[in-house]
């Protein structure tokens, strides 16, 4: 529970607030690297997103569904301010305690556990870059895409500079806003009109997936090469998704199968579906959780 003044607007102001707490010490030696990992990660997102992360600090919990994807990084926000007000609580011993202000202190105490235990946890398929190194507090935090922690090229890289964020995909469709809609009410994508000097074109996000529609003549990849689909998706399980879309619908070609067989099979856990203009796109379980 928050108990502190925050400022209703300034997130700068509550996170400097919270690091002079932790300067001082007294508590868990991750907890710096926390904050700098979740400033860095509130600092990429829109100014409308931090207010309603000010509004959540604030106690409001009646945000628009936009704010559902980041609500973790909301909690995780909220955890260290509380985690802040509890060290700086426990630092003033008063002279005299009752049995009700020991045990207090007792459990204000062992709840501690309960943030810590989230410190430099991957958030939003984000990680902190640099928690393997031995000056990470003295470091900037660097933000790296999350890709589990059997990837060893990620690891060999942890805290070097990332110059490459993402890749999009471009679809030519005959009718982009027709191909969105079917991605946004189909397959739970979101969709932003951009133009720019060269290409008119329609940016479908969901997750760490990105795709761009723009308007021409289409054919699909594997008609035109020596392929067996137009495009893989690698995701963390692959049966959340395949029953999500089933049923809103999407055409399933080939189906998934069982985990029992997926031990046994030559290929990753995996289903094909048709979009509506007739790519037939893998879903793959990606390799670090097969």
């Amino acid at each position: 529970m928050i108990n502190k003044e925050y400022p209703p607007h300034d997130m700068n102001v509550v996170f400097d607030m919270m690091e002079e707490i932790l300067k001082v010490g007294d508590c868990d030696e991750k907890a710096m690297d926390e904050l700098l990992f979740l400033n860095r990660l509130m600092s990429g997102l829109p100014a409308e997103a931090v207010e309603y992360g000010m509004m959540f600090l604030h106690g409001s919990r009646d945000l628009p569904s936009s704010c559902d994807e980041i609500m973790p990084l909301y909690v995780r926000f909220v955890s260290l301010a509380e985690y802040c007000e509890k060290i700086e609580s426990l630092r003033e011993i008063p002279e005299n305690m009752t049995h009700e202000d020991i045990m207090a202190r007792s459990d204000m105490l062992n709840s501690l556990t309960d943030h810590e235990n989230a410190f430099l946890k991957p958030l939003l398929g984000f990680r902190d870059g640099s928690q393997n190194s031995d000056s990470s507090q003295s470091q900037e935090n660097n933000i790296t895409p999350d890709a589990g922690e059997n990837n060893e090229s990620s690891e060999e890289q942890t805290g070097s500079l990332h110059l490459l964020n993402s890749n999009a995909a471009v679809f030519v469709c005959s009718d982009p806003i027709k191909t969105a809609l079917y991605y946004e009410n189909n397959l739970g994508f979101r969709a932003v009109h951009l133009d720019d000097e060269s290409m008119p074109h329609i940016k479908l996000t969901r997750d760490n997936v990105v795709l761009v529609l723009a308007k021409g003549m289409m054919e699909p990849l594997r008609k035109i090469a020596d392929v067996s689909y137009d495009m893989y998706l690698y995701v963390s399980e692959p049966l959340l998704f395949y029953n999500e879309i089933k049923g809103n619908g999407v055409k399933i070609v080939e189906d998934l199968g069982s985990a029992e067989d997926a031990v046994n099979s030559s290929v990753n856990r995996q289903f094909v579906f048709e979009d509506i203009d007739g790519r037939h796109i893998c879903v793959s379980q990606e390799l670090s959780q097969t």
